[in-house]
């Protein structure tokens, strides 16, 4: 029903960078700076070239040199994750969210519960993402596919309409219109579906057309 995207920056399930790798070295001595940024360069290009070997090894260097670097631990995981080595993606974004805790590293942790199918520690993961300061859309959006799983269709609505509220993009709009034809709201569906269309069709960007579906009340 709701395959994982293990993507950068694309999607809807995000692997999230916690902070950027010049953050990371920039209290540094400059000689060990300008090492790490090199190996930060040589890890980032291999990751997006899909050489995984290469991108770990020039990671497990950096953290060789700077063993308690958040960022390197959380790049690993998402290197582990694109991999589906997944229990060791799991223990290098929980060793990031101990030495740095962020929205990311847990939403991180969440995503890797959710695609192993362990729902109930995915929902307890996204929960504490939620409930940090930071908080976008894709990450109402997955607690609410969570939600789905763990059949609290009442809690998945709440948390589809509260993405859209941060964030209404046609794609949040047919997420929801698809919640509800999962769920038999077969008209509230088509009546979504084609207020999409219509916006879509018009002059006018289509978040600016499309009015807030309410609440389902269940």
């Amino acid at each position: 029903m709701f395959g994982l995207l293990f993507v950068v920056a694309v999607g809807i399930f995000t692997l999230w960078y916690t902070q950027s790798p010049n953050e990371a070295t920039r209290d540094l001595p400059q000689r060990l700076s300008a090492k790490l940024d090199k190996l930060w360069e040589i890890a980032q290009e291999s990751l997006k070239s899909q050489r995984y070997l290469r991108a770990e090894k020039a990671l497990l260097t950096i953290l060789r040199i700077d063993e308690r670097n958040a960022t390197a631990y959380n790049r690993l995981g998402i290197l582990y994750a694109k991999q589906q080595a997944y229990g060791d993606a799991i223990e290098c974004f929980e060793i990031a969210q101990s030495l740095e805790p962020s929205a990311s590293s847990l939403h991180n942790v969440g995503l890797i519960y959710y695609e192993t199918e362990n729902y109930e520690k995915a929902a307890l993961a996204f929960e504490q993402a939620l409930a940090m300061k930071e908080t976008v859309a894709s990450r109402h959006i997955a607690y609410a596919k969570v939600q789905e799983k763990l059949d609290h269709p009442k809690r998945m609505f709440e948390h589809l309409e509260r993405a859209i509220e941060l964030e209404p993009s046609v794609q949040s709009y047919n997420i929801l219109a698809d919640a509800y034809e999962r769920n038999g709201e077969h008209e509230k569906a088509g009546a979504l579906r084609t207020r999409i269309n219509r916006a879509i069709n018009s002059k006018n960007p289509p978040a600016a057309r499309i009015k807030q579906p309410r609440r389902v009340a269940m």
